[in-house]
């Protein structure tokens, strides 16, 4: 084959291509025009994919921010939390045959929460300097009877009843540990995994109260704390894999949280994990 009238840079272009010369040097030059075009549409229709694929998501994302009311809205804020003392005081509370009290203790902590759970950035202005964003689980604080789980079971009952996509389970370690010791395994509690395929389990939303309480007591030769410490230890790779919340209630202070998480667990990986929490103290006397 007598290559001498090729110019060198024919060559090596079609050699880019995987093509080698025929030795009909228009033929060849043709060839290389055809595949430099496929390659260049190519790289059009896979910037077109990505395009599209960029433009779903933005979508999904403003779709996802369109299920949550806007209550930086004054009116529409003082519509649901209007909506949340009625639901306190006629179906979470009533059959105490007491009211559902807003005092300087927690008004600021419900104002926050209101915002918090319908995904408005207001959350974050509540308490200024303190860092508590919306991407990150709650985590009530403070001694018994000051009202944490209460406040909990109002904000889970008033989210299922506008179908707010951060509806929670509201559960309790007892809750937790009972359901240990009837399955031997608490799934339902983590990923979820009982219909399962295709290794697609189904987490949902949950706040665990009472966290820390009665960690020293063994249930059917399981010990309390190692269900908790299991529990925390799956749903932060829940929340970081599925965007899905594990929301905390404890009556242990910052100091006695650190010493009881750290005491099974020498690398002090669930203490680090509480920094995806919006740690909230709840001050004041027992409601009870």
């Amino acid at each position: 084959m007598n290559l001498s009238n090729y110019p060198p840079c024919l060559i090596q272009e079609l050699d880019k291509y995987g093509q080698k010369p025929t030795g009909n040097l228009d033929w060849d030059k043709a060839v290389l025009d055809v595949m430099k075009r496929r390659a260049s549409d190519a790289a059009v229709y896979a910037a077109m994919e990505l395009t599209n694929v960029i433009k779903k998501a933005d979508e999904d994302k403003k779709k996802a921010q369109q299920a949550y009311p806007d209550l930086s809205d004054p009116a529409v804020y003082e519509m649901h939390a209007q909506l949340f003392l009625y639901i306190a005081n006629n179906i979470v509370i009533a059959p105490q045959r007491r009211e559902f009290v807003i005092d300087d203790d927690n008004k600021l902590v419900i104002r926050f929460l209101l915002y918090y759970f319908n995904n408005c950035k207001e959350a974050e202005n509540v308490f200024p300097g303190r860092g508590y964003k919306l991407h990150k689980n709650i985590m009530l604080q403070g001694g018994p009877g000051v009202g944490k789980t209460m406040i909990m079971q109002c904000f889970s009952e008033y989210l299922k009843r506008i179908k707010s996509p951060r509806f929670f389970h509201n559960l309790s370690v007892t809750q937790m540990v009972n359901y240990y010791t009837i399955h031997n395994n608490f799934d339902r509690y983590t990923f979820y995994e009982e219909d399962s395929k295709g290794f697609m389990p189904k987490p949902e939303n949950v706040c665990l109260n009472d966290v820390g309480l009665n960690d020293d007591k063994v249930f059917y030769g399981m010990n309390t704390s190692v269900l908790t410490d299991d529990f925390l230890l799956a749903r932060n790779d829940i929340w970081a894999g599925w965007n899905k919340f594990a929301h905390i209630t404890t009556n242990l202070d910052e100091k006695a949280l650190t010493a009881r998480f750290t005491k099974g667990d020498k690398y002090g990986r669930l203490v680090d994990r509480f920094k995806t929490y919006n740690v909230i103290p709840l001050s004041g006397k027992s409601r009870r």
